[in-house]
């Protein structure tokens, strides 16, 4: 949650680095600190959100009234916060200290500005993970007289209690996961105002330090800004493309069993991004033909053209919005601009996925059954839900199909649909009703027309399988309505997949994605299609997620792999920006996931903006620009589509019942049976026979895999790491340190400072606290043998008020010691892309690199 990293006063540091390097701090797996940005308490199990809280505040109406806030360290667990809020003229600023090691007290000073009447008022939210963690904390209590909040047992406990009444505390709308707590309400009169809070804990809580104190104080000034450039890439792996030109030489791509494969025989693996929105029609075409040669260079052999029909994005593929009046016909200029794109990126070796739907608004002039229903209002209608079950919604998403893959590209000659480069489609963008959008076809959304449809859908199914026919339409619970959602969903699927084979549509196609929480009873309906698509956004720690007892960014995916089915991800990214640790997502989750042998990994996104030169903003869509992350993008992207790391010889499959697939909510946050199994070998979900759903096919089982059954089975010793079965990764998820130790490529990523990592023939002596040292070999031989070697090095890298390039790039000072050939010599990018030759020695066979902080680069070139 670090928004920025601010300058902390020098006479503090000492004591910090005392309070971050101590590690006692971290045995414990329950953890309280501040947000960074608004000084309010956050609880983390295992690196889970167990206890978030923020400020709310509303006008009239429950108009939202956003507050912007601003913490600062000002020493040992010290801290100062100050806020505004301009919608209701207040200011409110806050001391929050540690009198003892279990206690945290706030002293919040609200100054008004102005009388304020008829508003609704506010305070702090907070919100408790009682899904997972209910059975075992119990739920939270109200303290009397509005005074506060308890929260756990007699092994563990969190009180919050303010010093006198609230103006009102009370649970909302009676749901015990969430406490509103009002420091004034009804109205707001001028002058000041005190309010005291203390937070009381017992048990094997902890007080952690933040984020902020963690990583270390930031003199960003001091900072070297990056010097990449938006037209070439620092690292050339076009190598790895060399042999695909032009993309499709192969023939189309096809699912056979778990694989990808072209059609001459040729196994298929995927390392892609993302081209979204603006950047699909507003880069000029000779920056497109640069950008395809700077994708391939970067080692991407995979772009999704995405957000292509979304109404922020003007012009978008009906042309712009401000001169068309529905969705029924594309732009033929918009178009010309998608053509290039595939032209370009065929050139360079690189497959094109294709989305048939994303965000599409749907207009009145879009002759579309009771639209006005759906509208809410506004002046355009989402599609996402209704689909499922409005006919005249299908139609028009067919002929959007049909006109966006038969379409003859103007550059190739080729329909979509003919082009071999084009290796899979998706039919609609996050939309499923078995999880997400089932909710909105009720009876209680003020959606008479669509709702009649759904519940006689409903009826029907329930009546054909003997079900109750009073809870097949509850589509918030799980048990007989999973049952009916999934059918509905796979009806949907089917008959739109069957529409895209009939006009001749070849190559894979995917349903939708398991994405935002889906648990594994979404899986069912999304079998129709040739992959299963999982989407996977991280936060901070990845790392450091105890898969004892929480879930990361790895295990959501991994828990997406179908038994007989290829496995696709076409989002995975960190939030919010910018995450001080996204250096190590790339490293992390390609080399899970060439050991759990997903066959696709795409991050979101390579950029959303126009790539012209004359706009370069920072932002969590805009990897082109990051230096964090492009620091460690090339050297994934090498381990992962070289195979350097060797797939798991170990099979964990999770085979439910029907049962307990369809009646139990079964997802990585609750699961330990599945963040455990991911840990150690390949995780796999079998699919059970059914017999409400008879296109639903058993899931093949492997001889020798191992069989889970139970969700709560943990295939995990009580130590703090795992080690795959093949010994080229392992996790530390207490020391939060990630490597990575085969014969071609090794690295470390995490918190390195003051560690001493040795790996086979690399070694690390890390000074900076977090960061990522990768080392590999460009002409495939061993790392020992190799004459030509890259190393990749990644750090925080902070943006210029908050979103302006070029980056700080925070400097990487440490040791490196590795084993190669002799009479070679290390040099890094200098002026104009010239390589410089930087100091190093060599003795006993190994090479022995010095980073003092001053060497304003990340990478390093061997040879």
């Amino acid at each position: 949650m670090l928004l920025r990293l601010r300058p902390v006063r020098t006479t503090v540091l000492a004591v910090l680095l005392n309070i971050l390097l101590a590690p006692a701090i971290w045995a414990s797996d329950w953890q309280v600190q501040l947000d960074d940005k608004s000084g309010l308490p956050v609880l983390d199990r295992g690196g889970s959100p167990a206890l978030q809280s923020s400020f709310a505040f509303w006008q009239g109406n429950w108009a939202w009234a956003n507050t912007s806030s601003r913490l600062q360290i000002n020493g040992d667990y010290n801290y100062s916060l100050t806020a505004e809020n301009q919608s209701l003229d207040f200011n409110l600023a806050a001391i929050i200290k540690r009198p003892d090691e279990q206690q945290l007290t706030w002293e919040f000073r609200i100054d008004a500005g102005s009388q304020i009447d008829t508003i609704i008022g506010g305070g702090v939210v907070f919100k408790f993970d009682l899904a997972n963690l209910g059975a075992e904390m119990g739920q939270p209590r109200l303290l009397s007289d509005n005074r506060g909040w308890s929260w756990g047992n007699e092994s563990r406990r969190l009180e919050l209690k303010f010093d006198a009444p609230l103006a009102r505390l009370y649970f909302e709308r009676g749901n015990p996961a969430e406490i509103r707590a009002f420091f004034f309400k009804d109205s707001l009169s001028p002058g000041q105002q005190t309010i005291r809070a203390s937070l009381t804990l017992s048990g094997d809580i902890a007080i952690a330090p933040t984020a902020e104190e963690r990583f270390g104080p930031a003199d960003i000034s001091s900072w070297p800004s990056d010097n990449l450039d938006w037209k070439t890439s620092p690292v050339d792996l076009s190598f790895l493309n060399a042999a695909e030109k032009p993309a499709g030489k192969r023939g189309f791509l096809r699912a056979v069993g778990e694989q990808l494969q072209f059609a001459d025989g040729t196994a298929a693996r995927f390392w892609g991004t993302n081209l979204s929105a603006n950047t699909l029609f507003g880069t000029p075409h000779d920056a497109v033909r640069l950008q395809a040669r700077r994708l391939s260079e970067l080692g991407f052999n995979l772009v999704r053209l995405h957000h292509h029909d979304s109404p922020w994005v003007n012009p978008n593929i009906f042309g712009d919005r401000k001169q068309v009046a529905s969705t029924q016909q594309l732009s033929a200029e918009s178009l010309e601009r998608i053509d290039w794109w595939i032209k370009c990126l065929k050139d360079e070796g690189i497959y094109v996925w294709l989305d048939l739907h994303v965000q599409r608004a749907l207009t009145e002039r879009d002759n579309i059954f009771a639209f006005d229903e759906i509208r809410k209002g506004k002046e355009t209608a989402d599609l996402k839900g209704y689909a499922y079950v409005n006919a005249t919604i299908q139609s028009a998403m067919k002929r959007f199909a049909e006109d966006y893959v038969s379409h003859v590209n103007s550059h190739t000659g080729l329909a979509y649909k003919d082009d071999p480069a084009i290796a899979a489609m998706l039919l609609t963008n996050e939309n499923d009703i078995t999880h997400h959008f089932g909710n909105a076809l009720l009876p209680d959304k003020q959606v008479p027309q669509h709702s009649e449809l759904y519940m006689a859908e409903a009826e029907a199914f329930a009546e054909r399988f003997d079900l109750p026919a009073s809870q097949t339409w509850r589509a918030w619970e799980h048990g007989p309505a999973k049952l009916f959602l999934n059918d509905l969903e796979r009806r949907f699927n089917a008959e739109m997949i069957q529409h895209l084979r009939a006009m001749g549509v070849r190559v894979p196609i995917v349903t939708t994605s398991t994405w935002g929480g889906n648990g594994l009873s979404s899986l069912p309906a999304l079998t129709t299609g040739d992959l299963i698509d999982a989407h996977s956004y991280g936060g901070l720690g990845q790392l450091e997620r105890n898969p004892q007892s929480s879930a990361g960014i790895m295990h959501w995916i991994a828990a997406a792999q179908v038994a007989g089915k290829p496995v696709s991800v076409t989002e995975w990214n960190t939030e919010p920006f910018p995450t001080p640790d996204r250096h190590a997502l790339p490293l992390y989750l390609a080399g899970s996931g060439a050991y759990q042998g997903w066959d696709a990994l795409m991050q979101y996104a390579y950029s959303q903006e126009r790539i012209n030169g004359s706009w370069i903003t920072a932002s969590n869509w805009h990897a082109y620009t990051d230096p964090a992350l492009l620091a460690t993008l090339p050297a994934a992207a090498l381990l992962y589509r070289r195979g350097d790391i060797r797939e798991a010889s170990t099979t964990f499959i999770f085979a439910p019942s029907a049962s307990t697939l369809f009646n139990q909510r079964i997802n990585p946050a609750n699961s330990i049976a599945l963040r455990s199994a991911a840990e150690k070998g390949k995780l796999q979900i079998a699919m059970p026979e059914t017999p409400e759903l008879p296109w639903l096919q058993p899931s093949p089982i492997a001889q020798n895999a191992q069989i889970i059954r139970d969700p709560g089975q943990s295939v995990l010793d009580s130590s703090n790491s795992s080690s795959s079965d093949n010994g080229e990764l392992r996790r530390n998820w207490q020391q939060g340190i990630f490597t990575i130790n085969s014969p071609r490529s090794q690295l470390a990523t995490g918190w390195l400072g003051g560690e001493s990592i040795e790996l086979g023939e690399l070694s690390i002596a890390s000074k900076t606290r977090n960061a990522s040292v990768a080392l590999q070999s460009l002409d495939g031989q061993p790392l020992a043998k190799s004459r030509n070697l890259l190393i990749s090095i990644g750090t925080r890298a902070i943006p210029r008020d908050g979103n302006k390039v070029p980056f700080y790039v925070e400097p990487f000072e440490g040791q490196l010691s590795l084993t190669a050939p002799a009479g070679l010599k290390v040099y890094r990018h200098g002026i104009l892309a010239q390589l410089e030759e930087q100091p190093s020695t060599y003795a006993n066979g190994r090479y022995t690199i010095k980073l003092n902080g001053t060497l304003a680069t990340n990478w390093l070139f061997i040879r």
